[in-house]
């Protein structure tokens, strides 16, 4: 794939904006978003903007039963086209992510969404800038040279307040992990609640120097 020019708006418009532009310029079927269903508002955004969008979630074996819980909810009151990308079958629970976090994210992270952008032009993702320090400059949209891939971070500039707002003018259903002190929601044995004003994402591979899980860098 040829780099392309992102134009400036991309940066001050609306997620819904970027995802109508996105669809345009790749053509729905060229579209792939992959949420973790932390919560429901990229998943809103883009089934609502471009109906038919493909909603990958990737299925790492370890996911709480209140993510699968709302990814049901979800699916059901929006129609979402949802695409459950599964480890490779070699790949079987286990007690890798006690001796081996970056092994055991690469085979039930990595790999898959590796598989899951095959065809695709572009890659939507729900990093936002206020998830921490290492997402602080994320762009709305770029091109992952690694992946060969467009990929647009279209919640980029929401902030917290944005996310809670557009949660409750919607009226989305939460992750009922969040009421309980999971900012931050990935898989069961590596997450855990973080305390008040602690780093949203120090509940994720707490005790580690880990902070992302590969899919991002």
């Amino acid at each position: 794939m040829s780099l392309i020019t992102f134009p400036a708006s991309l940066e001050t418009g609306q997620p819904a904006d970027t995802l109508r532009w996105a669809a345009e310029q790749f053509g729905v079927d060229g579209l792939v978003v992959t949420a973790s269903f932390e919560d429901a508002v990229l998943v809103h955004v883009a089934a609502t903007a471009v109906p038919g969008i493909e909603i990958v979630l990737l299925d790492t074996q370890y996911l709480f039963a209140e993510t699968k819980w709302l990814v049901d909810e979800l699916t059901r009151t929006l129609d979402l086209n949802l695409r459950i990308v599964h480890p490779l079958p070699s790949v079987q629970p286990d007690n890798l992510w006690q001796t081996d976090m970056e092994g055991c994210c690469a085979i039930r992270k990595v790999e898959p969404l590796n598989r899951s952008l095959e065809a695709k032009r572009a890659w939507v993702t729900g990093v936002r800038r206020a998830d921490g320090p290492t997402r602080a400059n994320a762009p709305v949209a770029s091109y992952d040279i690694g992946r060969n891939i467009v990929k647009l971070n279209p919640l980029a500039a929401y902030t917290d307040d944005d996310m809670a707002l557009y949660a409750q003018l919607h009226e989305l259903p939460a992750n009922p992990l969040t009421e309980r002190g999971y900012p931050s929601i990935g898989c069961w044995p590596c997450t855990r609640p973080v305390a008040p004003g602690e780093d949203k994402r120090g509940g994720r591979w707490a005790g580690s120097a880990k902070t992302e899980c590969g899919l991002h860098g």
